[in-house]
């Protein structure tokens, strides 16, 4: 039998492919307040923490006021004013159907906004595959484990039998510092040997790839449930 219970995954760049949205709100609002011009690579590099936080990273001497206009603008770009769709990738509406009637407990860790989650898991009609789901704007961000902590007091899940699937290295030390198993998916933001450090139990290249290491858990676990 598999020893997870609890599958968390990240967001953007896990199951949702939505790097190129972000990085142009993220451009466009740089703009709209001329600020001084961040490469796109440094603005993919903060996908995953909370926009404080990576505005923050970006410009770490801004103040209070150009920081909170700088969020004002991005969420406008992003919810409204953006026309580059963010679109599941291809294969993750089969996985999540494949666990969910396997019967393990899903959930979302992620760095995005509440507003932002709630629109996509409306628009795309998968929130029903998750018990619970934090955004960094109501917990902390990542690399705090304090999401991840939140979720296994939630649903009652030891951090032994949790899994955290994700992106980037905030993802890997999230996971570290609570105690659980991370799997790390080499397809979004941040690169295979970047994702390594951090000792993973798996790193996957894709979501056929994804599937079949998940569902490698879920053959011993089918005849548990059988």
């Amino acid at each position: 039998m598999s020893r997870y219970k609890l599958i968390v995954f990240d967001w953007d760049g896990t199951l949702m492919d939505s790097e190129a949205r972000i990085v142009t709100s993220m451009s466009a609002a740089i703009d709209d307040l001329n600020l001084p011009y961040r490469q796109d690579k440094e603005l993919r590099n903060v996908i995953g923490l909370g926009l404080k936080e990576a505005l923050h990273t970006l410009y770490p001497d801004g103040d209070i006021s150009t920081q909170a206009a700088l969020a004002e603008r991005y969420r406008h770009y992003y919810l409204n004013a953006n026309s580059i769709p963010s679109q599941l990738f291809a294969g993750v509406k089969v996985l999540l159907a494949k666990l969910y009637e396997y019967g393990y407990l899903m959930a979302i860790a992620t760095g995005k906004g509440r507003a932002g989650l709630d629109q996509a898991l409306l628009e795309i009609n998968i929130a029903h595959y998750f018990c619970v789901s934090r955004c960094a704007d109501e917990s902390t961000s990542k690399p705090s484990p304090r999401m991840l902590l939140e979720i296994m007091e939630k649903t009652q899940i030891a951090a032994e039998d949790t899994l955290m699937v994700g992106d980037t290295e905030y993802d890997m030390l999230m996971a570290k510092y609570a105690g659980t198993d991370a799997l790390a998916v080499s397809y979004g933001v941040h690169e295979k040997a970047r994702l390594q450090c951090y000792s993973p139990v798996g790193c996957v290249d894709s979501i056929a790839a994804l599937q079949d290491w998940l569902l490698g858990i879920n053959v011993s676990r089918q005849a548990v449930i059988n």
